[in-house]
């Protein structure tokens, strides 16, 4: 019997989320200041996981990579947000960010939840947008290796 969740997304979801899960070292070095964000390591770390996402999408030959890779994004995007609330402190130390403006009068811990949530809306963004552009590139290489074969 063909499990529906595989059929749908052409991979099982244990391996949609260990797709996702390599990207997650970039996070965690960031936030760690381990590397920082425009040297060779970083970029290495921000665009080898989406090459491999496509590459297995392909070798894979799931029906519809976009639809595939959207949601290793989205679950990337989990990841990122999981990743950025966990090493907080590690990240800000003593220094958090506030908010600045007519709302830096507002109390810390409004600020710390206001900044926080959408510390998470933005991850969840960036990694539906990673996986929606790996899909679209593996969308069109699957579309490219059909006419040459």
């Amino acid at each position: 019997m063909t499990d529906p969740k595989k059929a749908a997304l052409g991979l099982p979801l244990p391996v949609l989320v260990l797709l996702a899960l390599l990207a997650v070292p970039r996070v965690v070095l960031h936030d760690l200041s381990v590397i920082a964000p425009a040297t060779f390591v970083n970029w290495l770390l921000v665009v080898v996981p989406p090459l491999v996402w496509i590459a297995v999408v392909l070798i894979w030959k799931v029906p519809n990579p976009f639809v595939t890779l959207l949601v290793v994004g989205i679950i990337y995007g989990v990841l990122l947000a999981l990743g950025h609330q966990l090493l907080w402190g590690q990240a800000f130390g003593d220094d958090p960010p506030t908010l600045g403006g007519n709302l830096s009068d507002l109390a810390p811990g409004a600020q710390a939840l206001i900044i926080r949530g959408f510390s998470v809306l933005s991850s969840l963004v960036t990694g539906t947008i990673v996986g929606a552009l790996a899909g679209l590139a593996a969308l069109g290489a699957q579309r490219l290796l059909r006419v040459r074969t």
